[in-house]
């Protein structure tokens, strides 16, 4: 191999560096081990995927497809065959595949960066994303919504790109809330919902939406990161759902009984860990819906009826409830960082 003097434990460590990321420059950024990419693939001639270049190794990137994914190494990342794979923590496309983009009759796919960065400041937040739930400040707990631009004593951000919902206990004077199960409201919370919808169409057959949250799971803690229907309930895509434990419910509602859910139980839930969704349009009708945590694959729900159907994304701390009572006698904090979604564009 033409790799130097670099040791086996660092190359172990560096083969993801392999991948390319969709949105990273080219020439000069780094790759995931933080080697450089090389500028021609001649630098490799035994093609193990590192070359030598100015007196240094580099990663040969992966050939990419025309929407900005690499083609995958190995079809067996993509085990339930609808083309898309998943290897070194990326996404990839099988070649040949449904899911490649190639020109065909015409027409061709690129990716689109929709949201991310929007926790960076105020600013930016308030331009990609509205207080509260999409339908006022009730739900199916006991905690009432509270948040504005003048009201960031439950919604707000810290340094780093933090986002911060923050549930506190108050005195049961308001009554109960105005949504099903029509609970007694026992707390303050926040919640927020994305001026952008995500719809699954032939325009935009694939989607991507993701974050990193350190959540509660305490009883009566129910925290959420959820996509529902903007005209109907519904669809519903429940990427992060805990209620009352360390239990994460991965759920996909195509009727109030007719429902997918994949439990995974999390270790230290109020670390950081990333909760994923890949929606992608299987035929005219219906979508799959990926599953993952901290980048492993959990399940796949078959999503009928889903395409051309508007979703709201939903970031909120709703109490008790499903999550068990009495909640929490003090303040509770549901935090969110790097939350991005991307889709596929199709012209």
């Amino acid at each position: 191999m033409l790799r130097r003097t670099v040791s086996a434990a660092v190359a172990l460590l560096t083969v993801a560096a392999a991948f390319f990321v969709p949105g990273q420059a080219a020439t000069g950024s780094p790759a995931a081990g933080g080697y450089p990419y090389c500028q021609s693939a001649s630098s490799d001639p035994d093609g193990d995927g590192w070359g030598w270049e100015n007196s240094a190794s580099c990663v040969v990137r992966s050939e990419t497809a025309s929407n900005g994914y690499p083609y995958c190494r190995s079809a067996s990342s993509d085990p339930d065959g609808d083309g898309w794979g998943w290897e070194e923590s990326a996404s990839c496309v099988v070649r040949g595949s449904a899911a490649d983009p190639q020109p065909n009759g015409g027409t061709t796919s690129t990716w689109e960066h929709v949201l991310s960065g929007s926790f960076a400041n105020y600013a930016e937040f308030e331009k990609h994303w509205n207080y509260r739930y999409p339908w006022g400040p009730d739900h199916n707990g006991t905690a009432r919504m509270y948040a504005s631009a003048s009201d960031r004593n439950h919604v707000y951000l810290e340094p780093g790109g933090v986002l911060v919902e923050k549930a506190s206990p108050v005195s049961p004077t308001e009554g109960k809330s105005t949504a099903d199960p029509y609970l007694t409201i026992k707390y303050h919370s926040g919640a927020i919902h994305a001026k952008q919808t995500v719809v699954v169409n032939d325009t935009f057959p694939n989607w991507e939406v993701r974050g990193q949250f350190q959540a509660p799971t305490v009883r009566g803690t129910w925290p959420a990161f959820w996509l529902t229907g903007t005209q109907s309930w519904p669809p519903e895509i429940d990427i992060l759902e805990f209620k009352g434990n360390a239990t994460n419910w991965f759920n996909t509602f195509r009727t109030s009984r007719d429902v997918d859910t994949t439990k995974v139980n999390v270790t230290s839930p109020g670390s950081w860990h990333e909760y994923r969704a890949w929606i992608t349009k299987v035929n005219a009708t219906d979508v799959d819906v990926h599953y993952y945590l901290d980048g492993k694959w959990q399940a796949v729900h078959r999503a009928r009826g889903f395409v051309n159907k508007p979703m709201w994304i939903i970031m909120n701390l709703q109490m008790e409830g499903s999550a068990g009572s009495p909640g929490p006698t003090g303040d509770t904090y549901f935090r969110a960082r790097d939350v991005y979604v991307g889709r596929t564009h199709v012209r």
